[in-house]
């Protein structure tokens, strides 16, 4: 170890930057949206001697660590000290474009491995990063570069987010390595203090998970005040304390730790001794002096790891250590005062004005500490965030395609064509699914290329001679990893393969497979996986009700507005298979792009920064369309649309579909072809695409660049203004509503508001009005005219 006093002086210096910093955000620099950052200082106090610890002292330029969301001052300020975090930044906490609220990988200039904010989440991407780290090695990559280990700060009432646990499970079928918990056990949540006993209860569930359980209880003057007469008789109080009334007591202070532990104790001699010895100040800090504050006892457990068990670190700490309102139940909101933070000052030796200085206030030299921190393990290796070159992806990607298919089976033949090949772009695909790997179409692939496992496991099935359609052998080779079924950890995982290329170095290409209705399960974490800037493809099907038997829980209303919503990932609904394999084609390139944030005047989107992918597939079987797939064609399914049916110079109708109500669409437009001129059929592989680049080219005009126009301005171009337009799908109608707005066109947008019932397509099509019918009513309304004939009769 280092020379322990100078981490007791970067330890303070830690926690006097992070105080700082925070109160500089409310106090000093104009805070005019009236937000309060009180759950920082209460927080960021309690973990500043295991986060010194860890990056001063344990952790290694390999290992990954998710900081306690509202630790975030406490990691700034290390990053600062290290020189990977700017003054101004700091000084613009939580202002435009300053150190975040939270770490994150996207917004901060400073080391975030993984980004937090939404409790729970930060936790379990360090267990399914430890995964990903496995997977990359197993299959042989990356072996040069030493294992890291996957770490989490986190608070103890942080635990009662669920998505922890299903991931704890997921951890223990999947044999998790090198990943540490570290439980910021400070007995305070929000807004109460937790219940009695529930270490016991933590310590219990990890073991039965298979993890080590370290328990950081004592610091040193603890451990040493035992060791003399009546010591035992103290620890046995401590450990029978209730925490609200130990949380109340630091927070009075030593006179009332002496007269509660004397009333409660009573004249024992030994005891009363050992208390007298102490001040009321020294009795304090004794009864403060918790192992999650005690460097020497810290390290001593993080050295003390030899193996590479998951670990669980339960630390006690006191929520707002050494600050006015420590222990108090209400600190998480509490902030100090100007005259609080004035005394605070001087105790940490500050002079006026040199509050940001590196080494101000330190005993030790500047040039002393400079040293230690060159020598800091953690900040030895250089840039920590890695990169992976880019696979190549052909523009084609082999299919035979069946006359009469859906887009799912069309799905599972590309996967299954891929997996014929000997290439570096079918290595490097990883697939995973919550259980519904096969009715999600992805069997064909894992026959081919097996299932993930660290340890070879035959198929029973297939030792036994038992036919079955499908060999689920595991092995270290194996490229899908079968997870439960949970959805939260399935984005999880595609969040952690997804940034294999920057935590390991080594490029993956994860494709995710789930129910589309079944999104809303795990958003949270889709959401946290594209704010970190994770790359995957997520492949939901059945979409829509056209799953018809199944009912309302397993058919999806809203995800074609979530495809548009969720920033960071593009989505696509083909209805045909050729346009699934192009669309394919451009997900397995777009999902490696890292260039700059200059946009294409083609479709005035960002392609060249990349992102994630959603396709949105259907199990209804089509018929297909006989086709050449020209550049001209590729290119306009990729961007979002394209005319099936061109619209004449009298147009008085368009009809735009997406997805699966292809046939509906055609159907329709072929009955009113005579009673309505020159019809137009959009096809519309993505609303989303089609949105982003209008609304972008919109900003842009209104910037003063008159020329920008979208893909979409581009189709509607040649349109009469009084041409009506009625748009579909088997989602909600909300999905393509908006693109009346593009040239003030009448829209009459039919779609799905409520939840399926079961029936056949057709029944269900009829009573949600998608069908050809509804859609020629709806004409009729929309682009008045002479009655259509064929009113009635589809």
């Amino acid at each position: 170890m280092q020379d322990p006093s100078i981490l007791a002086e970067l330890e303070r210096k830690v926690l006097w930057l992070a105080t700082w910093t925070i109160h500089h955000a409310n106090h000093i620099r104009d805070n005019a949206d009236g937000l309060k950052v009180g759950g920082h200082q209460a927080s960021s106090a309690s973990l500043a001697t295991i986060m010194t610890a860890l990056y001063f002292h344990t952790l290694r330029p390999q290992d990954r660590v998710a900081v306690k969301p509202h630790a975030s001052p406490n990691f700034h300020a290390i990053q600062y000290l290290l020189g990977r975090q700017t003054r101004e930044k700091l000084q613009n906490f939580r202002g435009y474009k300053g150190a975040q609220s939270y770490p994150s990988r996207t917004k901060d200039v400073d080391d975030v491995d993984f980004s937090t904010g939404s409790v729970g989440l930060g936790v379990a991407q360090t267990l399914f990063s430890s995964l990903a780290q496995d997977y990359v090695r197993a299959h042989g990559w990356g072996i040069e570069r030493p294992e890291g280990r996957m770490i989490a700060l986190l608070g103890d009432a942080e635990l009662d987010e669920g998505n922890i646990f299903e991931a704890m499970l997921e951890g223990w079928k999947q044999g998790l390595r090198n990943c540490w918990w570290i439980v910021d056990y400070n007995r305070q949540s929000l807004d109460a203090v937790v219940r009695e006993g529930l270490w016991e209860r933590y310590q219990n569930l990890f073991r039965n998970f298979g993890w080590d359980v370290v328990l950081l209880k004592y610091g040193t003057l603890q451990q040493a005040a035992f060791a003399e007469p009546g010591g035992e008789v103290l620890r046995g109080w401590i450990d029978n304390c209730p925490n609200q009334l130990y949380s109340a007591l630091v927070f009075q202070g030593g006179a009332a730790w002496r007269k509660r532990l004397n009333d409660e104790i009573g004249d024992q001699g030994q005891v009363t001794a050992l208390l007298e010895r102490r001040s009321d100040e020294e009795l304090a800090r004794l009864m403060n002096n918790l192992g999650g504050h005690d460097l020497g006892s810290i390290i001593a457990a993080f050295d003390a790891v030899d193996h590479d068990r998951p670990v669980c670190f339960i630390a006690y700490t006191i929520k707002g250590y050494g600050l006015p309102f420590a222990g108090h139940k209400d600190n998480h909101a509490g902030l100090m005062t100007p005259a609080q933070m004035e005394i605070f000052r001087k105790s940490m030796n500050i002079r006026p004005g040199e509050e940001w200085s590196h080494f101000e206030g330190l005993e030790h030299s500047a040039a002393e500490i400079a040293a230690f921190l060159d020598r800091v393990p953690f900040a030895s290796g250089g840039n920590r965030c890695l990169q992976a070159g880019r696979i190549a992806v052909p523009d084609d990607l082999p299919i035979t395609i069946q006359p009469q298919t859906s887009t799912q089976l069309g799905f599972g033949a590309l996967l299954n064509e891929l997996g014929r090949s000997d290439t570096p772009l079918a290595a490097r695909i990883v697939t995973a699914s919550p259980d519904v790997t096969v009715s999600t179409s992805l069997g064909p692939w894992v026959n081919r290329r097996g299932l993930f496992a660290r340890e070879a496991l035959a198929d029973t099935f297939k030792s036994e001679r038992i036919p079955s359609t499908f060999n689920w052998e595991f092995s270290p080779k194996g490229q899908h990893i079968e997870l439960g079924i949970a959805e939260m950890n399935l984005f999880c995982a595609l969040s952690a393969l997804g940034l294999s290329h920057a935590i390991n170095g080594e490029r993956l290409l994860p494709i995710g497979t789930l129910y589309d209705p079944f999104i809303a399960r795990g958003l949270d974490a889709l959401n946290y996986a594209c704010y970190q800037d994770a790359r995957f493809i997520l492949v939901a099907t059945p979409s829509g009700i056209t799953l018809a038997p199944e009912g309302g829980a397993h058919q999806s209303i809203a995800e074609p507005l979530i495809g548009i919503a969720q920033d960071g990932l593009a989505a696509f609904e083909p209805a045909f298979v050729d346009e699934l394999a192009v669309i394919l084609a451009f997900a397995l390139d777009y999902i490696q792009r890292e260039g700059g944030g200059e946009v294409s005047e083609r479709n005035w989107l960002r392609d060249e920064t990349g992102g994630s992918v959603y396709l949105r597939l259907s199990t209804r079987p089509i018929e297909q369309i006989k086709r050449e797939m020209t550049p001209t064609l590729r290119q306009a399914i990729v961007d979002g649309a394209y005319w099936l049916r061109e619209p004449g110079p009298n147009c008085q109708l368009v009809v735009a579909y997406t997805g699966t109500v292809a046939p509906e669409a055609i159907q329709a437009v072929g009955l009113m072809a005579e009673d309505r001129r020159d019809i137009g059929l959009l096809a519309i592989t993505s609303a989303d695409r089609l949105n982003a680049g209008w609304t972008a080219a919109c900003r842009a005009r209104e910037r003063g660049l008159v020329h920008a126009r979208s893909h979409i301005e581009r189709l509607f171009a040649g349109l009469p203004r009084h041409c009506g337009m009625v748009t579909i799908l088997d989602g909600h109608p909300a999905t393509l509503a908006w693109l009346g707005a593009v040239n003030g066109h009448r829209v009459r947008p039919l779609g799905v508001e409520h939840f399926g019932q079961t029936g056949s397509i057709g029944e269900l099509y009829r009573h949600y009005g998608i069908d050809a019918n509804a859609i020629i009513a709806a004409a009729q309304v929309i682009a008045p005219g002479r009655p259509i004939r064929y009113l009635g009769a589809a």
